[in-house]
């Protein structure tokens, strides 16, 4: 099974910076595990400091709700079916857009939050990570192996 490693996590993070370096952008970035645990971040210069809770909260919205957070934003509209969403998990949810998750194979690995633009720009720059965290090959891609128990009962994770 596949675990996102700080490796993978670092090299999504450059690709994310570089993306807003190439828009202009002084953007914060986030990326957290299938937990939601934060596991990288980073704060280009001259980014906002309220950035960074909001660039964490994207990359959780989208791991915790299993989506990008720009579905939520039209929802949460009043009058929509998801409206007072981001009131929710302590105001921990997002629906600003820029909060994509990470999938392998079909399940959500990791997430990636963006602040520092437009939600349209905080998008852009998310999904340039979430692409090349497509792209990548097989061989690039660690998977966690652990043994529990005895020698004949083992786990691989």
């Amino acid at each position: 099974m596949y675990k996102l490693t700080l490796t993978t996590a670092k090299k999504l993070l450059e690709i994310a910076e570089q993306r807003a370096r190439q828009m202009g952008l002084n953007s914060d970035i986030a990326i957290v595990d299938e937990g939601t645990n934060l596991m990288a971040f980073y704060r280009m210069d001259n980014a906002k400091i309220a950035g960074i809770d909001i660039a964490i909260g994207k990359a959780w919205t989208s791991v915790a709700l299993q989506m990008p957070t720009a579905n939520l934003a039209q929802s949460a509209l009043p009058g929509g079916a998801t409206f007072g969403i981001n009131t929710t998990n302590r105001g921990k949810v997002v629906i600003l857009g820029g909060g994509i998750p990470l999938v392998h194979e079909g399940r959500i690995v990791g997430g990636i939050g963006v602040s520092g633009g437009t939600s349209a720009q905080d998008i852009d720059v998310a999904n340039a990570a979430v692409q090349a965290f497509e792209n990548m090959r097989s061989n690039d891609i660690q998977y966690a192996n652990a043994r529990i128990g005895t020698v004949n009962q083992s786990f691989t994770y």
